[in-house]
């Protein structure tokens, strides 16, 4: 069993906390320094947004990561393939194309992608989930969810052919607003029926039962080949300790879930991500709380990881 960590970059894309975007040169040295085995770049500016990674950036990406000791397991997508409107769709489509082809030449064996994704806003630089939440809900609220499952399953059928062309495999994460849990995830993967969908596993709130999760991995665990975590850790008495984030209750069952991860012989990345505001009371804080929060949550995953 060789389970490894993994930093998705979205952690320090400058939107979550006052202060500037890290390079992706910084998003491999953090790594580095503390302990990853790999980078998950997000396929979004700043950092791997297709458009902007020309042939030369994405060989430089590639042979800096491997001068570190560092793999470039997965890329990530930020998707909506759950439009009624045609050209939206396929906007959305060749974007992702796109992100296949650059996955293929950074050597990612994975793409990350949603069904539904209602994006974020900004405001003074930081990003907030409040506005799109709500109008993503609004908009085409007569179309028929059964509808927009539909769009979806047809998009990711035709992305299939370019997975297949790039030879990336897609991996569709549970993720609301369309496939809210891992049943959701696991119907849309059915459906598509191809070896180049599988299934990113977002160690969630949606299960927190032993019980239920074990019923999860004895479901989903032969396609999964990518899982995603957030969230936010204090030190108690010297250890990592899971704190509760506003707004959400229960925890997350972490234990249970390295401990399935680990009965069904995963042997890829868990990827680290902070993807919600950095907080300070009522004010946004610096990059100093997530490089904090970073390493705590890297120490904590490790010590779960040697003693499941």
């Amino acid at each position: 069993m060789a389970l490894k960590n993994c930093l998705y970059s979205i952690t320090y894309l400058g939107i979550w906390y006052k202060g500037e975007a890290l390079t992706w040169q910084e998003v491999l040295e953090r790594a580095k320094r503390y302990g990853f085995d790999g980078v998950e770049f997000d396929a979004k500016r700043p950092h791997a947004n297709p458009m902007d990674w020309t042939a030369d950036i994405r060989k430089a990406v590639v042979d800096k990561a491997g001068s570190m000791g560092l793999t470039l397991p997965a890329l990530s997508a930020n998707n909506d393939f759950s439009s009624p409107i045609p050209e939206l769709r396929e906007a959305q489509l060749l974007m992702v194309k796109e992100q296949l082809k650059l996955a293929s030449d950074l050597g990612c064996k994975v793409l990350r992608v949603f069904a539904g994704w209602p994006g974020i806003t900004l405001r003074d630089g930081i990003a907030s989930y409040d506005e799109t939440r709500g109008n993503w809900a609004r908009a085409f609220q007569d179309v028929p969810l059964l509808y927009r499952k539909r769009f979806v399953a047809e998009t990711l059928k035709e992305a299939c052919k370019y997975a297949e062309e790039y030879g990336v495999t897609m991996a569709l994460q549970n993720h609301a607003p369309i496939a809210v849990t891992w049943k959701d995830t696991f119907d849309l993967i059915t459906e598509v029926d191809s070896p180049w969908l599988k299934m990113c596993f977002d160690l969630n709130r949606e299960c927190d039962d032993p019980v239920i999760i074990r019923e999860a991995f004895d479901t989903i665990g032969h396609i999964d080949v990518h899982y995603h975590y957030n969230g936010e850790w204090e030190r108690k008495n010297g250890v990592p300790t899971p704190k509760r984030m506003l707004g959400h209750d229960p925890q997350v069952n972490y234990p249970a879930f390295i401990k399935e991860m680990k009965r069904i012989g995963y042997d890829g990345y868990l990827s680290f991500e902070f993807c919600h505001p950095a907080m300070n009371g009522l004010e946004h804080a610096g990059i100093e709380y997530v490089d904090e929060q970073t390493q705590l949550a890297l120490e904590y995953t490790k010590n779960l990881i040697a003693n499941a």
